[in-house]
């Protein structure tokens, strides 16, 4: 069953790309990580060449039973990043949502649709593809309706409800007011076991205390959570592995380059553990890069309302032997 699975995703990613050659195939979690077994993967992406007078490389996703989940482009097949027009499902095959990225990241207007179809938010991100996250809301809501279509938020102004992945429970909630959170704002997280309230003003969280499933009590202020970083940001960071990197000499030799994607945690006291190759290239490349990772200095570790968490991250790590 497995084997007939797959093979009827190939047949379909090959009708998609109008017979064009799938050059790579890659396995995922539903949190996104990579899996290098089929069997343990979520979901499934396939990306193609690209269609003729363009550049960018066709991807499609596919759920584990055959559904379509995602469409969309990317630059190149690896390290992998979408590009332009973007469309989402649900596996019943109902729209999820339509997007445009820009380099990897969001921006225009993002629509979501509830899994009856309905129209759900309307997000406004930058033009220019600024970075954003959830934590801090560099996005505009313009509109925001309940699952009968009734209108919460409209034209940038309203009360917002967000749900949660089965669209069964509201775990955050609150004023919007020029399509920015405004006023009280509160919501749930850690499977509803811990919850939240926060004060904004023009989209600034001026403050938030979130209380824990231990009754514990953390307060915050300016950003909701705060991902792990390298000090000095990923610039310094590849700056260290440019300065650290030994380009192994029989890879060299025989002018195999890569890209290897590593996965680790980073822990709450920025220590880096359970390094691991999710992709390899070679093996003596692979083990250079674990090497250097294995010796990199403390990271700044993430937050969540107002706590250090441990946080799984991936990085690719690019092996080039220039011209």
């Amino acid at each position: 069953m497995k084997l007939f699975l797959i093979s009827a995703l190939l047949c379909a990613a090959s009708v998609c790309s109008a017979q064009q050659k799938i050059v790579s195939i890659s396995y995922f979690k539903n949190d996104g990580k990579y899996v290098n077994n089929k069997d343990s993967a979520d979901y499934f992406r396939f990306v193609s060449e690209p269609d003729s007078g363009t550049v960018l490389f066709n991807v499609t996703e596919y759920y584990k039973s055959g559904k379509r989940k995602l469409i969309g482009k990317t630059p190149k097949p690896d390290p992998f990043y979408l590009e332009g027009q973007c469309a989402t499902f649900f596996e019943s095959g109902i729209r999820k949502s339509t997007c445009t990225y820009s380099k990897g990241v969001k921006t225009g207007s993002e629509f979501d649709f509830f899994p009856n179809g309905k129209p759900y938010f309307q997000l406004d991100y930058p033009e220019k593809g600024d970075m954003y996250s959830d934590a801090t809301g560099n996005y505009l809501i313009q509109m925001n309706n309940d699952s009968l279509g009734n209108k919460l938020v409209e034209n940038g102004n309203g009360y917002f409800k967000v749900f949660d992945d089965g669209f069964k429970t509201v775990v955050e909630e609150g004023g919007i007011k020029n399509g920015k959170r405004d006023g009280v704002c509160k919501g749930s997280f850690d499977k509803n076991n811990a919850h939240f309230t926060e004060n904004y003003a023009n989209g600034i969280l001026v403050s938030g205390t979130a209380v824990f499933k231990d009754s514990s009590i953390s307060v915050y202020k300016g950003s909701r959570g705060v991902p792990p970083q390298y000090k000095g940001g990923l610039e310094a960071f590849y700056k260290y592995l440019g300065n650290h990197i030994e380009y192994p000499d029989d890879a060299r030799e025989n002018v195999i380059q890569g890209v290897v994607h590593l996965s680790f945690v980073v822990e709450k006291d920025g220590r880096l553990s359970e390094i691991k190759v999710k992709k390899g290239v070679y093996p003596s490349i692979d083990l250079e890069a674990l090497r250097v990772m294995k010796k990199c200095p403390l990271w700044l570790p993430g937050t969540q309302y107002g706590r250090p968490v441990r946080v799984v991250y991936e990085i690719p790590i690019s092996f080039s032997l220039g011209n």
